[in-house]
């Protein structure tokens, strides 16, 4: 799978950055987080750092060993902030320009197998983008994860279908134990946006009406679906995309479950009864 830069909420510095470090070709790392996010066109937030995940502390090391060599030699000064096992996090410098970068350790387990980008770095699946992020506004009150989700429920996945898969990485959750959690968040005020880059003006009022909608159309949603199938994403051959299945969509029998595993698995169209191109 491939994607591309585009008109992205990425600084020219960070883009540069990118470029420079996808050159060494390595499969230890990957971008997530909100720059991995927000890559996508016409995206809502700028990031102010870079995170680049491993699938294990060993590759921590050993990639931000190899990174740190590439930069310098670039002509970039790292300066390492926090150094811990499986998590390193540096600022790095070059001219008048700098951006914070996190090598950190994540599970290898997810839904899609990692995409390539047109540099030849590889990103995390915006579907398992959206599962992280989900999990990380139920565990923190951020302003900048609630601006995430709503992009996120708009572009990617419904608030159902995502409460409902998210918990096939997090077994601690069931899809309504951790809508609950999402019903705390959302009470901000227009400040608490002021201190986020936004490629858009933020309508809190707007906002929370949305936001309000999605927690409804998501519980009605995960109290529809049957036990035996939580912790899954639904894929459409129709659509060629997931989603939260419509009772029309599966009295056509288009929706197939979609179960995460370590490294991730493209859906097949084997599934459907039909040829693989």
């Amino acid at each position: 799978m491939a994607c591309r830069y585009g008109a992205v909420p990425l600084t020219e510095y960070q883009h540069q950055l990118l470029a420079d470090l996808a050159a060494a070709r390595t499969d230890e790392r990957y971008l997530a987080g909100g720059a991995a996010l927000h890559i996508a066109p016409n995206s809502t937030r700028y990031s102010n750092d870079l995170d680049f995940f491993h699938d294990s502390v060993t590759r921590v090391a050993s990639t931000f060993a190899a990174d740190i060599k590439l930069l310098e030699s670039g002509g970039y000064t790292v300066a390492v902030e926090l150094s811990q096992p499986g998590f390193v996090r540096a600022k790095v410098t070059r001219d008048a320009h700098s951006t914070r970068v996190d090598w950190a350790h994540d599970s290898a387990w997810r839904f899609i197998p990692l995409v390539r980008d047109t540099l030849g770095g590889l990103l995390l699946h915006p579907v398992d983008l959206a599962v992280n992020k989900v999990l990380a506004l139920a565990g923190r009150d951020e302003p900048r994860d609630f601006v995430d989700i709503l992009f996120i429920n708009d572009r990617i996945l419904s608030l159902g279908a995502l409460c409902w898969a998210a918990v096939g990485k997090d077994l601690g959750f069931t899809p309504l134990s951790l809508l609950e959690l999402l019903k705390r968040r959302g009470r901000y005020r227009p400040e608490d946006f002021a201190r986020l880059d936004l490629a858009v003006p933020f309508e809190l009022i707007a906002a929370k009406s949305t936001w309000l909608a999605a927690l409804d159309d998501a519980e009605v949603f995960v109290r529809s679906r049957p036990p035996a199938e939580i912790g899954c994403l639904y894929w459409s051959s129709t659509k060629k995309a997931f989603g939260a299945p419509t009772p029309a969509d599966l009295s056509r029998g288009d929706v197939r479950v979609h179960w995460g595993a370590p490294g991730g698995v493209l859906p097949r169209l084997a599934d459907f009864g039909l040829a693989e191109p």
